[in-house]
């Protein structure tokens, strides 16, 4: 069910429109539905062929993801796997992480596996990445999707994430738990929206952070995501990691999609300059969910 304008909390507001002058837009936005093409079944121009009875279209930012208008679901191509249901901004982390064939990844946070399985059709089935969630109910449906996608080059592991095993990941996603709030056109997810959430998570984002410097080799790169639009949660962290573990933000452009530059100050913190890498995606820009991501190395 979605919001009508007004009918959000009003600290929520007063928050957003500090952060952007047209924040009020995301209550008029419904997130199209899109699906991912999973490769490791089949060719792109096959599997279109077999959905051919639905209205589907090309997304502009990303070769195998389509924006479809029907109830898709059901049909006997997404129990084989030969699609994945992923909503569009979500695939930008994989996408900016680019792991290529042979390369050790590490997906700290990786259940329900939307983002596992399109690394996994990335490295084209080679390399390995360590699929890992906390949740062992989730971890029933990451397996679950990673077996129906083909993605032979996973390994699930069930750990906290903060406090994972030594590794020397070549490159690490963490698209870390959050409030969700680039969500809140959403009616459950407005009711569960307040302030001690939000400083509850960004503490475990620090935290989840930490770790996966640990895990990553020197020179190594990770992707911190989130589908928040909460600064405790996004540039904080970040600034976090630039300044008390040393890291480095990288730019990206990812052709099609318009994304907006992070904030550099909040309320009564300057974050270091560098945050200006990260990049912000909001709902009234392209008809998605919102989310943040940003690109970092260890050095």
């Amino acid at each position: 069910m979605l919001l009508k304008s007004g009918a959000y909390n009003n600290v929520f507001k007063k928050r957003l429109l500090e952060i952007a002058s047209d924040a009020e837009d995301i209550f008029t936005v419904t997130p199209k539905k899109s699906i991912r093409i999973n490769t490791l079944k089949a060719e792109k121009e096959e599997i279109v062929k077999k959905l051919s009875d639905y209205i589907i279209e090309e997304m502009p930012w990303y070769e195998h993801g389509l924006w479809v208008r029907d109830e898709i679901s059901k049909t006997i191509e997404h129990h084989l796997g030969y699609f994945y249901i992923q909503e569009a901004a979500s695939m930008l982390s994989a996408i900016v992480l680019s792991p290529s064939k042979h390369e050790f990844i590490v997906d700290m946070c990786a259940a329900p596996g939307s983002k596992t399985t399109q690394m996994a059709m990335m490295m084209d089935g080679e390399g390995v990445i360590i699929a890992n969630d906390v949740n062992s109910k989730r971890i029933k449906a990451l397996a679950h999707n990673v077996q129906r996608g083909g993605a032979k080059n996973v390994i699930i592991t069930n750990y906290d994430a903060r406090y994972m095993p030594a590794m020397e990941a070549d490159k690490i996603l963490l698209d870390a738990p959050c409030t969700a709030s680039g969500k809140i056109m959403y009616e459950n997810v407005q009711k569960k929206w307040n302030y001690n959430r939000i400083r509850i998570m960004s503490r475990k984002q620090k935290q989840l952070m930490k770790t996966a410097y640990r895990l990553l080799r020197k020179e190594g790169e990770m992707v911190y995501s989130t589908c928040s639009l909460e600064p405790e949660e996004n540039e904080e962290v970040i600034d976090f990691a630039i300044r008390e573990l040393g890291m480095e933000t990288l730019p990206f452009k990812i052709e099609g999609i318009k994304m907006r530059e992070a904030i550099t100050s909040w309320r009564e913190k300057e974050f270091d300059d560098s945050i200006k890498n990260c990049r912000r995606v909001w709902p009234q820009d392209n008809g998605t969910e919102g989310f943040f991501i940003c690109k970092l190395k260890k050095f």
